[in-house]
């Protein structure tokens, strides 16, 4: 990984890690949770990744790499209403190029990234607790997706720290940061 990249080859991923790739040509990534054995548990809409089901949507979606709708024999097939799903990391990555979040980065480095989305100055918890929380969510959900609110950026991050920003609506207070008793 170097000051630009996050890019990562396949070989370093360690259970815990925070993955993502970009689609549509760099308008957006899809992030999850790596957990082993060539897994990723991430948080979709229904199984899809973008999140509001808008004309954009469409747009965004066929602007990607082209991929059936069906995943592999490996992937967990997504319940309706229920987004947190696991997959391979071909199905997860779909055609796209694998990058690891980095957890804990300096002040300067942080604001030296070109784009957000990529890195945090929030520390990591062990990698044992971000698998659990993964696996946690995989079984009980993750609420409902909002491609603004609540994402799979969110998800990520949360299962990484146990960390969640809550909106405005939920106590008053924009970004207010809370810590959950889900471990």
């Amino acid at each position: 990984m170097g000051l630009l990249s996050n890019r990562v080859d396949r070989a370093s991923l360690k259970p815990g890690d925070h993955i993502y790739s970009w689609r549509a040509a760099y308008v957006y990534a899809h992030h999850g949770i790596y957990v082993g054995d060539d897994k990723v548990i991430h948080f979709t809409r229904r199984g899809r990744e973008v999140g509001t089901g808008t004309f954009v949507d469409f747009l965004l979606v066929s602007s990607g790499p082209s991929r059936s709708l069906v995943p592999c024999e490996t992937c967990t097939p997504p319940e309706e209403g229920h987004g947190v799903v696991s997959s391979c990391l071909n199905c997860f990555l779909s055609g796209g190029i694998l990058y690891r979040f980095d957890y804990s980065v300096t002040p300067a480095l942080f604001l030296a990234k070109a784009r957000g989305g990529t890195c945090t100055l929030a520390d990591s918890d062990p990698s044992d607790v971000v698998v659990h929380r993964a696996n946690y969510l995989l079984e009980n959900g993750f609420g409902c997706y909002n491609v603004f609110k609540n994402n799979c950026e969110d998800f990520a991050i949360y299962c990484k720290t146990g960390l969640l920003v809550l909106d405005q609506g939920a106590i008053g207070q924009v970004g207010m940061l809370l810590t959950s008793g889900v471990a």
